[in-house]
């Protein structure tokens, strides 16, 4: 985010979290409502992850990143990235933000615009974006039908 250095965001992570946070206004009573709410989340972590999932298969373009070499769809492979999906949401909602754990959404998010290998190869910026679009909209859903408070299910999808 640094104008005066342009340092790749891998070479000083704690940083660039850091600066992203600052960046989209997350703070310390955001982080807190986050930890609040997380059993909400966890709650349906399966059927979110799924949902998700089943999305990216729905469209050419990103169900390409989760076939097999038979074209269909590799249910192992979405199996594991479900699970890795899941284990990051406990993690995070539990308030593991040690330094390793908070740094890993960004390292997935390096790992997934900078590869160059795998099924699909390269994944698009804005398959990144729209996934966190649909994340974000879907636990906006599970706040809106799990708090009974209209202004705390806003302010817990905006956090």
């Amino acid at each position: 985010m640094s104008e005066v250095e342009r340092v790749h965001p891998g070479a000083d992570m704690e940083r660039f979290v850091r600066e992203q946070m600052a960046f989209v206004g997350l703070g310390a009573d955001d982080i807190a409502l986050i930890r609040r709410t997380a059993p909400l989340v966890l709650k349906h972590e399966a059927a979110l992850t799924s949902a998700l999932y089943e999305h990216f298969l729905k469209f050419p373009a990103t169900a390409q990143f989760f076939l097999g070499p038979d074209g269909a769809p590799d249910r192992e492979r979405i199996e594991r990235r479900k699970h890795s999906l899941g284990r990051w949401a406990q993690g995070d909602g539990r308030g593991r933000h040690q330094r390793g754990f908070r740094l890993l959404p960004p390292r997935v998010a390096l790992s997934h615009s900078h590869r160059e290998y795998g099924p699909g190869g390269k994944i698009r910026p804005q398959f990144m974006v729209g996934a966190m679009s649909l994340t974000q909209s879907a636990l906006a859903g599970v706040f809106q039908a799990e708090l009974s408070d209209a202004r705390e299910a806003l302010e817990a999808s905006t956090a």
